[in-house]
Parts: C-alpha cells; structure tokens; sequence
C-alpha cells in the first residue's frame, strides 16, 4: 500500500562500521601499550587501575603520598596493590578498562618532602600524565564516533537527515462553535504532545529538520468567528530577532507558537509547522476586515535554537472562509547550515505560479518545506504523485507533510528528490507516520539525467531531417508538411484503421479519448492546439482497458486554472465511459513513449502505479518543440503515466 522510507543506516551497515571501529580500537590501544611497557619495578599491569586523587595528582600504588612511607592519617585515602580504591574503578573504554598503563611504584625516599619527589620520578611522572590524558582523549573520541554511528547520526558529506510527519489530528467536534481560549488551547495541546514525540524521535534518528502538515495543530471546518481562540499572535517575517521560547512574554497569545519554539531548541532541530495566526488592523486600512484583525493560515519556521526565522501566510486558500489572503504574496524562507536556503509555501499553493514558481525561479531555491492538507483526486492529481511530479519539474527536494484522515481522502506524504523518494500513502489505517531520510543536497549546479524546462524555448528553430515517422527515436522535428498537429501521417493511415475517439469527464473536465487496443499500437488524440502521441506496448494482454487523453482548456471546479494535459489511465471498468474515474489497483505493464506539443514551459511528469506507488521515467524532457515521456516496464501495473502542463498567463 506504501514504500516504507529507508534507514538512514541499517542495522546490518551500523553493525560493520561499529565492528571496524571497535577493531581499530583495540589495533591502536595494544599499539599503545607496547610502546609504554611498564617501568622496571616490575609491578603487575593486572593490578588495580590508577585512580585521581583529592589533589589531582595520581595515587602511588604503594598507598599514602609519594615519599610518606606507610603514610599517615592526615595524608588521607590510601589503598594496597590490588585492592580497589571505595568510588574507584577502571576508566570506561572499548580497550576493556585495562588499557591505561599503571603508574610506575615511587621509591621510598626517607626524609624527602612527599609533595617534592626526585627529579627523576617527577620526569616519570609527567610522562605518565602525558600518556594517560592522550589514550583517555583518544578513547573519548573513539566513544563519539562509535555513538554517532549506532545513533544514525553519521552522514555522508553533502547530504542531509530530514523528517517529516503525517499527523491524524485530532480534531474539535464542533469547530462551529465559539469556545474559550483555555479550551482552544487545550486541544491543541494534545495535537502538540503528539509532535514533541515526534520531534524527539526524529531528533533521534538525526534529523536536521522536521515538517509538520497544514491544519495539524488546530484542525478545519472553523467559521471566521469559531476559529479566533486558536489563533496565536505571530509577528510577519521576524528573521530570527525573537526567539518565542526564551523571550515567551514579549507578546500576547503566543502559546502554540513558544512551545514549538521550546520543542525546537530542546531538540536542536529546524522545525516547520503550521497554525492559525492574527494580527490586528485599524478599520480604516485598505482591505482590514469588519472585525478590525486579519486572521492567516500560516507556516512558521523555527531555528534549531528555537528562534523564529521566517512565517509564510497562504496566499491560495481552498474554501477557508476562516481565513483572509495576504494583500500580495509572500515570498519566505530561511537558511540552514546543512543544505543552505529552503522556500516555503502551503497545499494549493502548488498549483499557482504565485507564490510557488516565482519564489523558486527569483531565489533559485532547491530545498522546499512544505505543509498541507490535500485531498486525493485520482488519477491526475493524487497527493504523492502531485508532489513528486513537482520535485522532477523543477529539479529540487521537497519535504512534505499531509495530515492524515483516509476517511476524506487525506494522505500522502514524503521526502522527494529528483530522482528518488520516500513516500507514505495509506487509505486503510489510521495513526500517524514518521519518515526521516537522508538526501542530497541540491545545489545551483545539481545535475541530474533530465533535460531542463529552460530549453523549451531554444528547440523552437532547431534544424531537423525530413522523416514521416512520429517516433521520438528518430530524433526528427513535427514539421507541418510532415505530421500537421491533429492528423496522423499518411504512412500510419495505410497502415491500420485509427481507434474512434470518445469523450469521458476526467478531473471534472471533458477529455477526449482514443482507447489502446490490441498488444501495440501508435496513437494521435488533439484538442485545441495540443495534440498528445503514444506509443505503447504491452507485455501481456490484460481484460482492462486503457485510453489516451486530451485537455487544452480553463478548469473551473475547486479552483479556476488552465491546463493543457496528456494522459494515458487506466479505465475504472470495459466501457468508455469508466474511463477519467479513480483507480488504484492495475496489472499491465506497458512500454510507452508520451508526448505533445505542449505550449507551456511548466510540465509537470506523472507515473502513478498499482497500490498508488510511484516509478521513475527513463527519460523525459523537451525534444523538437514537444515535452516527451518515456519508460520501459512500469514497476508494477500501470494507472497513470501523464504530462500535466500549467498555462500559467491563461488562468
């Protein structure tokens, strides 16, 4: 049903690193003994280990201070070969607590002061401290990095440990109802008990920084009047200049945020939550609300020392009659030691240019926190598929945490790079999932095996060779003369007899369809100026029917945006009229070459398969004008393979 994350080091490798520092350990440790023997007085390593004395000094073996004899009363602990000393004992260690050499028996010395031994012993002396403090520093050392390993904390170089959490909240029966701020506070403070357990297995497994969802922490469903006690008092881009947990008076109705800020600093780990804030406004300011406050959905981001470094205020609500949206868009984020600058938007935000697109195109940002809520909507935009599509688009690492309620189709969430994922998609349970991972870091000049959008632009004149054929194999240009968008070339017209196109609703939207029939096929369906190609073939004949769609125009439902899509999906059942509806499970696995004439540069590649998990493509990027998609057996059975393109300046 879901990928589980992997370790970020297994049992088997912390086992091998550990038995090679254990090895070496012992290697350096005899080393060190045989190149300090003990002293010519003969005594016995085996015996008691050297302890500190009340002054700081090493303890002679032969008891009392250096010179006294027997020693006396006032000289204080004195103890026999042999004999352990009470509140003594061997120094802890991976050499077996032998491993520091015995300090040499002193000579008696008669009459001379027992603070002023030889010169000769106090050289011995000397040495002997010099040698214990080294083994003791190195073994110090050794026990860091034996702690460090069996912790998961070690990291490769250029790589970072993060974590993110699907939360199942817990939600107000009523969240219609006006209530107290003592009881707002206390609900979400069992949502937040909930991620400070969080934090702390997280900060565990050496996560550098933590992502929570949209809406975890106070929950949905509010009017703009019931959700006013959940709101906390957040100043707008602080930059890291108050620090909630240390300074927790400096303003008013702050609780939610100074224990985020608390869980932070305690743990030493980069947090991003999300939560409800207000800030008054005086009724005679453009676009101040009757009630005299503005009340946000927003994002905050907390400094492993508990200091707040940025907030973001959604700026694409989704039938949040709670909330207002921010007079211009909000361009956050905040900078890290470990991976450098990370941006920061919210749920539907992803699907907008502002402020998505722009705060990743201006800041050249390759790290993305993201919080959200997201309803699944097969087969185009399911929450992991969506996400990960995203990351490929735009070649950057997204952390993203969705809540977790299956029951309204809320689920989904992961770690994405490029070209690998960590992902959660569960329908069936409920409880929450922590993922932690460790990714590169993406830089300016992260390279990856994708041709970029940026491309787009310069394929436009490129020169070609005349060929008839539509293969993107054949590395040719769409030339009018040669494959007009819209009609499929005379040569495949001879060929065979085209398949009847049909029209199926999809994503609320009215696609048009041509069905794959048969083991293998090439296929043409246009709408509009798009026009998407396939070429497919299955490696088994299966009794489910699959179809090849087009959309080129404005969607209208849950939101007004454009779009220009090819998509090839399985079908819910044998009949056209199935085809555009939610699937989850599918056994075909299909070779296939996708692609269109997109005439937008912001394409977004989906592979949805069997169980909602996800593949990779072997290829995909701008070739002759047209974005191309292409893969070679799916992992497991088909469901969605499709090219999602935003026509941002038509929405």
């Amino acid at each position: 049903m879901f990928h589980r994350p992997n370790a970020v080091c297994s049992p088997k490798t912390r086992a091998s690193i550990s038995s090679l520092v254990i090895t070496q350990s012992f290697r350096r440790c005899k080393e060190a003994q045989e190149a300090h023997p003990s002293s010519s007085h003969g005594q016995s390593r085996r015996g008691a280990p050297a302890s500190l004395g009340g002054n700081g000094g090493w303890l002679s073996s032969g008891g009392g201070r250096p010179g006294n004899g027997a020693g006396s009363p006032e000289e204080g602990n004195q103890y026999r070969p042999g004999e352990r000393r009470s509140g003594a004992g061997p120094l802890p260690g991976l050499c077996g607590g032998t491993s520091l050499p015995s300090p040499p028996s002193l000579p008696q010395s008669g009459g001379a002061s027992p603070f002023r031994p030889p010169p000769g012993e106090r050289q011995r002396r000397s040495r002997f401290m010099a040698l214990t403090m080294v083994a003791l520093c190195w073994k110090l050392s050794i026990c860091f990095l034996f702690y460090q390993v069996v912790s998961g904390r070690a990291r490769r170089e250029g790589h970072y440990v993060a974590a993110v959490y699907e939360h199942e909240s817990i939600l107000s029966p009523a969240p219609a109802v006006l209530v107290e701020r003592r009881a707002a506070l206390e609900l979400m403070g069992r949502n937040l008990d909930i991620y400070e357990q969080q934090v702390q297995a997280a900060a565990r497994q050496g996560a550098q920084i933590i992502v929570f969802p949209e809406d975890g922490i106070h929950g949905f469903n509010f009017t703009r009047s019931s959700i006013y006690p959940y709101l906390d008092f957040i100043p707008h881009s602080h930059s890291g200049k108050w620090n909630p947990c240390r300074e927790p008076y400096l303003y008013n109705d702050t609780e939610v945020v100074q224990r985020l800020s608390c869980m932070a600093l305690q743990n030493k780990i980069f947090l991003v939550a999300n939560l409800g804030s207000k800030q008054p406004c005086e009724r005679w300011e453009p676009q101040c609300p009757p009630d005299g406050r503005f009340q946000f959905n927003t994002n905050v981001a907390l400094g492993a020392d508990g200091a707040l470094l940025a907030t973001y205020r959604k700026h694409n609500l989704y039938f949040e009659s709670a909330f207002d949206t921010p007079a211009q868009p909000d361009h956050a984020f905040f900078d890290t030691p470990f991976a450098g600058r990370f941006g920061m938007f919210t749920c539907f935000d992803i699907l907008f240019y502002e402020p998505a697109v722009s705060l990743i195109r201006q800041y050249n940002l390759k790290q993305i926190v993201y919080p959200t809520a997201w309803m699944n909507q097969l087969p185009l935009l399911s929450a992991v598929e969506f996400q990960q599509a995203f990351s490929t688009a735009f070649n950057v690492n997204i952390l993203a945490a969705n809540i977790h309620h299956p029951t309204l189709g809320m689920t989904g969430s992961g770690i994405y790079t490029p070209v690998k994922s960590f992902i959660y998609h569960n329908m069936e349970s409920y409880g929450g999932k922590l993922i932690v991972a460790e990714i590169p870091v993406i830089t300016a000049d992260y390279k990856t095996n994708l041709e970029s959008n940026e491309r787009f632009r310069e394929n436009l004149h490129d020169s070609c060779r005349t060929s008839t054929s539509t293969s993107l194999d054949d590395e040719v240009c769409f030339k009018e003369q040669e494959e007009t968008p819209g009609r499929i070339s005379e040569k495949r017209k001879g060929k065979e007899q085209s398949p009847p196109s049909f029209y199926a609703e999809m994503m609320y939207d009215n696609f048009t369809f041509v069905p794959l029939w048969g083991e293998k096929g090439e296929l043409q369906v246009c709408a509009n100026s798009l026009c998407c190609y396939l070429n497919y073939q299955k490696a088994l004949l299966t009794d489910e029917l699959y179809a090849l769609g087009v959309f080129d125009g404005l969607h209208t439902v849950h939101g007004t945006y454009y779009v220009q899509a090819c998509a090839l999906v399985k079908c819910g059942g044998l009949s056209f009229s199935t085809c555009g509806q939610e699937v989850t499970d599918a056994t075909a696995l299909i070779d296939f070459q996708l692609w269109g004439n997109m005439s937008t540069p912001y394409i977004f590649p989906l592979l949805l398969t069997s169980g909602i998990t996800l593949d990779f493509a072997d290829h995909m990027g701008w070739k002759n004008n047209h974005y191309f998609l292409s893969k070679n057996r799916t992992s497991a059975g088909l469901l969605t393979a499709a090219l999602y393109g935003r026509w941002y300046e038509k929405d």
